[in-house]
């Protein structure tokens, strides 16, 4: 990843801060960027580099990681976090992960075993993780039969885990909390609903084409709505997260070398802001979900996309092949799920 640095704390070595501005600085776009297409290639080009670069020196943006739950002490450990930040929604980050987009669909063009393989594992994990935070909804209910009854039948005003942990909040706490279920279910089981093929389609013309339109109309779908929709949504989510996390708070105009010159102020200031006094105060826990979510609509799409294509050159013959459906057991539910 390219960095523009700009100046540095005297507790940073000439010779170290040279080294660091060489090393993730090819200069291409620089060099090319007069035009679109050159832009476009020269970052192309330098995100094989950068990727390479990251991999080979996580100290440089992960040595902030042991400090999560401690204050950085180490300016060095500063600027790594702010690297993270600025790069967690860059040109730079879009350009390796479209690079590597890219290379995998070469490799599964050319062999489409390897892509069926891709198709397996980007859906497996969404039907595992959806599957697994799906319990949330069972959880939801059952912590709310606890919550009426208790306030109902017994009238406490807090309620606590026990079994030897210290944990007791406000009822109004637990009722607030409720919201994090459904925030989990939405987020972390929407990709595991379209594997599923749960999510309502607004048909005009899908199922009045053919088996190969409609297979087209998946892939054009998948790369020009779900993932352009879901890069928008990280943009956002990534600095709104930030800026509930750490103060000075990062900003998405925020260059490179403002970032570094606000690490030396840096520090971890997690929100815990509730709606009401006594009620549910970890918030920042929504705008991690958010994050995750954008992720992993990002993977559904391009699972979605080697589906499509490869359903395409193969055939109706291989329409749902390898797909890992649940059995609902029921008629009617099994024929509303297929209408959808």
């Amino acid at each position: 990843m390219r960095m523009h640095r700009g100046p540095h704390a005297s507790g940073v070595c000439s010779k170290h801060r040279q080294n660091f501005q060489k090393g993730w600085d090819m200069g291409l776009v620089e060099a090319w960027g007069g035009n679109p297409v050159g832009w476009f290639f020269a970052n192309l080009i330098e995100a094989f580099y950068n990727f390479g670069y990251a991999v080979t020196h996580p100290g440089q943006w992960l040595s902030w990681v042991p400090f999560t739950n401690a204050a950085m002490a180490d300016l060095e450990v500063k600027e790594a976090l702010m690297r993270f930040i600025y790069y967690g929604a860059s040109v730079e980050l879009f350009f390796v992960v479209f690079a590597v987009f890219l290379v995998i669909s070469v490799i599964g063009f050319i062999n489409n075993n390897f892509m069926w393989g891709c198709v397996r594992v980007l859906e497996g994990f969404a039907n595992k993780v959806g599957r697994f935070f799906a319990w949330a909804g069972l959880l939801m209910v059952l912590q709310q039969i606890v919550i009426i009854f208790m306030q109902r039948v017994f009238a406490v005003s807090e309620i606590g885990i026990g079994f030897g942990v210290n944990f007791a909040k406000d009822v109004s706490w637990w009722s607030e909390e409720l919201k994090l279920y459904n925030a989990m279910i939405v987020c972390m089981c929407a990709s595991y609903t379209f594997v599923q093929g749960g999510h309502v389609r607004v048909d005009l013309v899908y199922s009045a084409v053919s088996f190969r339109t409609k297979r087209i109309i998946d892939m054009v779908g998948s790369m020009l709505f779900m993932i352009p929709a879901a890069i928008v949504t990280w943009l956002y989510g990534w600095f709104f997260l930030w800026r509930h996390l750490v103060v000075p708070n990062p900003s998405a105009s925020d260059t490179l070398d403002r970032l570094i010159t606000k690490a030396r102020a840096l520090r971890w200031n997690i929100e815990f802001i509730g709606f009401s006094p006594n009620g549910f105060n970890a918030y920042f826990l929504f705008k991690i979900l958010l994050i995750t979510f954008t992720a992993m609509v990002m993977l559904q799409a391009v699972a979605f996309f080697y589906r499509s294509y490869l359903e395409l050159i193969e055939g109706e013959q291989s329409e749902g092949k390898h797909l890992d459906r649940d059995v609902l057991g029921d008629e009617t539910a099994e024929l509303v799920a297929e209408i959808h």
